[in-house]
């Protein structure tokens, strides 16, 4: 059928506007032709209204086929004119619009208004200008992320993705995919830290004292450096490549040694409390069992290149992506540890040779935390690094994914950098206005439809896409689906068979930190000591050695 349906009646820079020849003829969102001098424009319908008997609609432009080719191109060379005749976009229009590109892409839907014809995105596209998932909770952005990610490992099964995965949802999607890390066989050690990270993780808040700290712990950090370099390479060594900031190993013992030097020389006992705070920092983190991923009690090595391995999947092994499991993390460091894996990750990538450099895509559910709007917000260190990515990452092959809940509590800076926007659906105004802001001019009809988009459809923009349209994901399997849907309540509140030992089995992986509760300790008829509490033995710290120059600390 290609009769017409209505007549222009007005021709603004990304808008048509027609009247109806028939009413009830024309949907919103239907897919429209208008004949111009040079072409067919192709547009879709964002706005309809009537005026005593007549149909009024809008059309949004997407772009024209011209008479001399059948290939759909982006943008107008000219406008049709006033009273040009507006007709339905045929099936063979659809073909030509929404065609697989010619480069390589991967299959992540189907067209919502024609099932039939599926949606590619082009993976150098979308992957190398960044791009951002958006949507309300419930919506399924963690579905749509899985799905795009599979499709892109499918394609390229020797990718490196990291996932930043803050509620444990992703490893249960990827399974012998994935090499999933937290906080029990992660191995991140404190002098991989910056010194501004450091600062962050050992000084005070108090703007004060904080002052104080700093300076006395630049300078321990800096010749606690320097003395591993020189007991590694002989007093000849040459050392002048060593900066607070470089990532070489370093005794925290010899920190710790410098601190206490310090403190000593001060005759006043109020000079010698910036000191004594930074000691007992020092000294709480090393006593705590829940940061031995980052201060553990073997001996100091020089394990970068393992660590940076494993993060980063060189080589893949059959796993080309890496989960962090950031769940478990302490609150107290966890900004700390999200920062340390952004920058290294980045550095990774710009020190690279360029004949070798390995692309990497780093995805960040809950994005707000990380680069919230407010810039007074969030931890300084991490929204440094992960702005560093999105500004400079595409140069040296660092992509960026973000994924957030809550859009209008995101870095407008940091979502302008994603040239791809997948956006499902928004029901906060502030959030819809905050998209809506976001988007080139003429999307206003596709934008208008977030509030009313059904779960797993969204509107995908950008250079991922050859055109803008509505979207409706391919279903993923039970199995392959993240760990984030709602909790059932109407059926786990039937059920009587949960008791005591539910409770004894949590509190068990609460106090250890472990999925698995721990295996019962063989039993003994040896009365407990008093720090034998709900028979966990505490074992106490030895007596701290000093560590000599070239000789690793005793083991804790």
């Amino acid at each position: 059928m290609d009769t017409a349906i209505g007549r222009i009646t007005g021709v603004a820079g990304d808008r048509l506007t027609a009247r109806a020849l028939r009413k009830g003829e024309i949907s919103y969102g239907e897919l429209v032709k208008v004949a111009a001098p040079r072409g067919n424009v192709f547009g879709f319908v964002s706005r309809l209204w009537s005026i005593s008997s007549a149909e009024d609609f809008d059309i949004d432009i997407l772009g024209e086929i011209a008479h001399s080719g059948h290939r759909f191109e982006r943008g107008v060379s000219a406008y049709p004119a006033l009273d040009a005749e507006v007709r339905l976009a045929t099936a063979q229009d659809f073909a030509a619009i929404y065609a697989r590109p010619n480069v390589p892409s991967v299959r992540i839907g189907a067209l919502s208004q024609a099932p039939e014809r599926g949606v590619h995105v082009m993976v150098d596209a979308l992957l190398g200008k960044h791009f951002a998932v958006l949507g309300t909770t419930g919506a399924g952005k963690s579905c749509a992320t899985a799905l795009i990610l599979k499709a892109v490992l499918d394609a390229c099964p020797h990718g490196h993705v990291v996932i930043l995965d803050p509620h444990n949802e992703y490893s249960r999607a990827f399974g012998s995919r994935a090499e999933v890390f937290n906080t029990a066989n992660l191995r991140l050690p404190y002098w991989l830290l910056n010194f501004e990270e450091a600062a962050a993780t050992f000084c005070s808040d108090d703007p004060v004292t904080r002052e104080y700290e700093v300076a006395i712990l630049k300078d321990a950090i800096l010749a606690a450096r320097l003395g591993y370099a020189r007991a590694r390479g002989g007093q000849r060594a040459d050392v002048g490549y060593v900066r607070v900031d470089t990532p070489s190993p370093y005794f925290l013992d010899d920190v710790v040694d410098a601190l206490e030097k310090g403190a000593g020389k001060l005759e006043k006992p109020g000079g010698a409390l910036p000191y004594m705070r930074l000691l007992a920092k020092i000294d709480a983190f090393r006593r705590d069992e829940r940061f031995a991923f980052m201060f553990p009690p073997e001996p100091v090595d020089d394990t970068i290149v393992d660590i940076i391995s494993r993060l980063v999947r060189v080589p893949t092994d059959g796993r080309p992506m890496t989960i962090v499991d950031l769940s478990g993390a302490p609150a107290e460091i966890v900004d700390v540890l999200v920062s340390v894996l952004c920058r290294l990750i980045f550095d990774f990538a710009l020190w690279s040779a360029e004949t070798h450099a390995t692309p990497i895509l780093l995805v960040c559910e809950e994005a707000h935390r990380y680069v919230p709007r407010d810039a007074h917000l969030g931890f300084g260190p991490t929204r440094r690094a992960i702005a560093r990515i999105a500004m400079e990452g595409r140069k040296y092959g660092v992509s960026l994914c973000l994924i957030s809940n809550r859009p209008s509590e995101l870095s407008p800076t940091m979502l302008a950098q994603c040239n791809t926007l997948f956006a499902l659906r928004l029901s906060n105004q502030q959030d819809h206005d905050f998209v809506r802001s976001a988007l080139p001019d003429g999307m206003a009809g596709l934008v208008g439809a977030l509030p009313a988009l059904r779960a797993q459809e969204a509107i995908v923009f950008g250079d991922g896409v050859s055109v803008p349209m509505r979207v409706r994901f391919d279903t993923l399997g039970e199995a392959d689906r993240p760990r984030s849907a709602t909790a059932p309540f109407a059926s786990a509140w039937q059920r009587t068979d949960v008791g005591r030992d539910y409770v004894r089995a949590t509190v068990a992986r609460w106090r250890h930190h472990r999925a698995d509760p721990p295996a019962p300790a063989a039993t003994s008829t040896a009365a407990p000591r008093p720090n034998d509490a709900a028979g966990i033995r505490i074992t106490p710290l030895p007596a701290r050695r000093h560590s000599q120059p070239g000789e690793n600390p005793p083991a804790r």
